[in-house]
């Protein structure tokens, strides 16, 4: 049975991809040797780690613009810390958008480095929304939001205009849609979500913002160490940048973010439709903010849970439970989902109407 796979993360990437990442573990580009065991310093993946930065570039449309891609380690998790240190002055301030757990866990770490200035949050209203109509500092370093939030289902339809250079977490909608990524100082996105395998985090940053904090930083977390050893100041994610590279080569072959943000946008209308017109479900988030990506939807009566969950599994679908933190179901349906997937789920929630 085909297997429909709704997982947040990591989560679905494109059969395409996994037939040839699973041809490079047992002999990578004729060289008798697996991508698993090859040296990251070996000419072969110097190549692979150059045209994975160069292509992401490519993608969003940043190159010739004073922007540098890296593959590096830690999640976006690490890129928690990582742009306070590297961005956040001594005796300067940021300004963050709390829209999400993990938009959370970006400030928690913040107010280490220095002051961090909440400027909304719809945490009061469980994230069901993105706040609006907020003020941004004229004097802070940067500001911070998470474009798009995997648990609650909600994703920023557009971005402040601001002085202050912007930064944002795109970890599960990145490559997803098309965006003026030139607004962007700083982007970053863990892989397994939308681009590649868990173990590797795809970070753009213009140039012109390094260096400007007044602190020594440590190597390893200094974003210039990486931008001069061009993403091998230490041994990186091999495997992880290859099957990113092999994703993004498919995204290209597909006609780019333009062709696949119309997939993307099909499948979601297609999914809240039925959420909209089946009298069993309602979705979470405000309509306003609803995730492309992230789909969160309730039973209005559970009762009909055990049901409903027998019915999605016996159709192959698979990773559809919420977030252990919010309950109910979330499908994630990310570029890689094919539109056959969302209308199984689709046929399997009128299944549920007919039988009630």
């Amino acid at each position: 049975m085909k297997k429909h796979n709704f997982s947040a993360g990591p989560s679905i990437l494109p059969q395409e991809v996994f037939k040839e990442a699973a041809q490079a573990v047992l002999d990578f580009n004729n060289s008798g040797l697996s991508i698993l065991e090859i040296s990251h310093r070996s000419k072969d993946f110097v190549a692979v780690m150059e045209e994975a930065r160069s292509l992401a570039l490519e993608l969003l449309g940043l190159q010739g613009k004073g922007y540098h891609a890296l593959f590096l380690s830690g999640g976006a998790s690490m890129e928690f810390v990582r742009v306070p240190y590297n961005l956040l002055k001594q005796g300067g301030k940021a300004a963050y958008l709390d829209t999400g757990t993990w938009a959370a866990g970006a400030i928690k770490e913040a107010k280490a480095f220095g002051e961090t200035i909440v400027v909304a949050s719809s945490k009061q209203d469980d994230y069901t929304y993105i706040p609006k109509n907020y003020s941004i500092p004229d004097d802070a370093d940067y500001f911070h939001c998470t474009s798009n939030n995997t648990i609650f289902g909600t994703q920023m339809q557009s971005f402040p205009e601001t002085g202050v250079p912007l930064i944002c977490d795109m970890s599960s909608d990145i490559f997803s849609r098309q965006l003026d990524f030139s607004k962007f100082g700083l982007i970053y996105a863990g892989a397994q979500k939308n681009m590649g395998p868990a173990g590797t985090t795809l970070i753009v940053v213009k140039e012109e913002l390094l260096g400007k904090t007044g602190r020594q930083i440590p190597g390893i977390l200094d974003y210039a160490a990486h931008v001069e050893k061009e993403s091998m100041y230490n041994t990186p994610p091999v495997f992880a940048v290859y099957t990113s590279l092999l994703t993004l080569k498919w995204l290209k072959a597909k006609g780019g973010i333009a062709e696949i943000e119309k997939a993307n946008t099909k499948k979601a209308r297609i999914l809240y439709e039925e959420i909209d017109r089946n009298p069993l479900f309602r979705g979470t988030a405000s309509v306003e903010d609803r995730s492309v990506m992230n789909v969160t939807f309730l039973l209005n009566d559970e009762s009909h849970m055990q049901q409903f969950d027998s019915l999605w599994k016996a159709a192959g679908i698979s990773g559809l439970n919420g977030h252990r933190s919010v309950g109910g179901y979330r499908a994630s349906i990310y570029n890689a989902m094919a539109l056959e997937s969302v209308k199984v789920l689709v046929e399997v929630m009128q299944q549920l109407e007919k039988s009630i």
